[in-house]
């Protein structure tokens, strides 16, 4: 049994308290390819975490180079779900200031889930965030966690951030300058403990001009939070042109242009280069119905200190290197019923040439019904090797009624060779009672991709028979689970 218990607290402040937090309606995530030696953020869905989430939104400049409070971070170790046994959360507004808390306890994990021998993951974990407003529209705020979700010892993070914001600027301009600090700890950690950037913003209709900085110590590691690349300084700018043309263009009623020019440049903190990026979109419109195209070009760089293994039995070396690659994209307007989008990247690679290309697409025969197609296939010809990553999504919405949904979720990708479908029942059967009914199930390739035999075969088969490739089952889940509320 799970309990979760909700109390007002003001006209704009919540305080939400849970015992043996159940999270089985959640969404699966959905696959993604990378093609980066970095890892890549996947959202949170979890409800307890979603609400009022945004209150523990940090600074003006981070975006996925430094998350200080990730809760991903929380209930979640390499593909396993940690118990929560107990927390609280408050967050509020009012009187100018946005405030939010999170105090939780874990549980252990069973060794049977393959954790390193002396972790453990029942700690007690915190957050707090609180945010003043200055004046009409600036703000100042402070961040700090502690725990962390492994059992390493006095671990702990702080910063504060600063932000000047106006409309008035040259009479009705927007303008932001703003500029955050961070410190984490934690026993072992070692090096440059610190991040800290700013970032000066015009966010204006005709114009969009923008720079950032952010300097990211070696050994800043938050343990509730994301750092993808330590060690990083990273310098960032924007110019972005968006006239709306009064004519038509090529006879095209063109409701806005967006003439992109963005580069970014990371360094480590000896300020040698490591990366570049020169995202140029020298065609991106939006048309009147809502349609879009767009043409970009994009200069890349990449210096490597490591080989990066960028697929299975492709390993890309140590080295500098340079390219530009090229983008097509077109997309129809999510009000038609039938609505999309398709992106062609092409061009240069590292040692040879990548191809990208990502279709998503979704059908809306009736109010009722909503289905969705997304698919991605990477095809990569390197002096190093070939690889060609696939990856299938499929999306079924069906409202019955207000009271009863179904959702349908399968995918597939060739990199695990595993097939997946989550499929979700809420009934709403009372004002105060929902019944969800959730089912996983998994099947996989008999043959091993990395060893080339079947699962489970002994080590002496014969490597030179070819052996089917034959779908088998590889596990599923049935969750039943009743919500019902007490109201007082």
């Amino acid at each position: 049994l799970s309990l979760d218990v909700t109390q007002t607290l003001g006209a704009s402040t919540l305080a939400s308290l849970t015992l043996n937090t159940d999270f089985g309606e959640t969404e699966v995530d959905t696959r993604r390819t990378n093609l980066t030696r970095f890892p890549i953020v996947f959202p949170e869905k979890r409800t307890f975490f979603l609400q009022g989430a945004d209150i523990f939104d940090f600074g003006i400049s981070l975006g996925d180079d430094v998350r200080p409070f990730f809760s991903r971070r929380i209930g979640l170790l390499n593909g396993n779900e940690v118990p929560i046994r107990a927390g609280l959360k408050v967050t509020g507004r009012g009187s100018g200031a946005n405030v939010g808390a999170i105090a939780l306890r874990t549980g252990d994990l069973p060794t049977s889930t393959g954790i390193p021998v002396g972790t453990s993951t029942a700690n007690t974990l915190g957050v707090l965030r609180f945010k003043q407003n200055l004046g009409r529209e600036s703000t100042v705020g402070v961040i700090g966690s502690i725990g962390d979700p492994l059992g390493r010892a006095h671990s702990w993070m702080g910063g504060l951030d600063v932000t000047y914001q106006t409309s008035r600027f040259r009479g009705n301009k927007n303008l932001l300058i703003g500029i955050w600090r961070l410190q984490t700890d934690r026993d072992s950690l070692t090096g440059e403990k610190s991040a800290w950037g700013a970032k000066i913003d015009y966010p204006n209709d005709l114009w969009n001009l923008a720079a950032t900085f952010k300097r990211i110590g070696d050994g800043f590691d938050p343990s509730l939070g994301f750092v993808p690349r330590p060690s990083a300084q990273i310098v960032t700018f924007t110019a972005n042109y968006l006239p709306r043309p009064t004519r038509r263009i090529m006879g095209l009623r063109v409701r806005q242009m967006v003439n992109e020019f963005q580069p970014r440049v990371v360094t480590g903190l000896n300020g040698t280069w490591e990366s570049y990026r020169i995202f140029m979109a020298p065609i991106n419109w939006r048309l009147e119905s809502g349609d879009r195209f767009e043409f970009n070009f994009n200069p890349t760089g990449e210096r490597l200190v490591a080989p990066f293994a960028i697929a299975p039995g492709v390993t890309i070396p140590v080295g500098a290197y340079h390219w530009h690659r090229y983008r097509l994209e077109g997309g129809l307007a999510a009000k038609r019923r039938f609505s999309g989008q398709i992106t062609w990247w092409f061009g240069p690679f590292y040692t040879g040439t990548l191809d990208e290309i990502i279709a998503t697409t979704a059908w809306k025969p009736s109010s009722l019904v909503n289905i969705e197609l997304n698919a991605t296939r990477n095809v990569g010809h390197l002096r190093e090797g070939r690889f060609t990553q696939d990856l299938v999504g499929a999306r079924l919405r069906l409202n019955v009624s207000p009271n009863f949904q179904f959702n349908s979720y399968a995918q597939y990708d060739n990199q695990s060779d595993t097939f997946g479908a989550n499929t979700r029942v809420r009934w709403t059967f009372s004002p105060l009672g929902d019944l969800f009914v959730v089912y996983n199930h998994n099947l996989r390739h008999d043959i091993d991709e990395i060893t080339g035999r079947p699962y489970g075969a002994a080590p002496q088969f014969d490597p030179t028979q070819r052996y089917p490739r034959n779908w088998g089952f590889a596990s599923n889940q049935l969750l039943v689970k009743v919500q019902y509320a007490f109201r007082y």
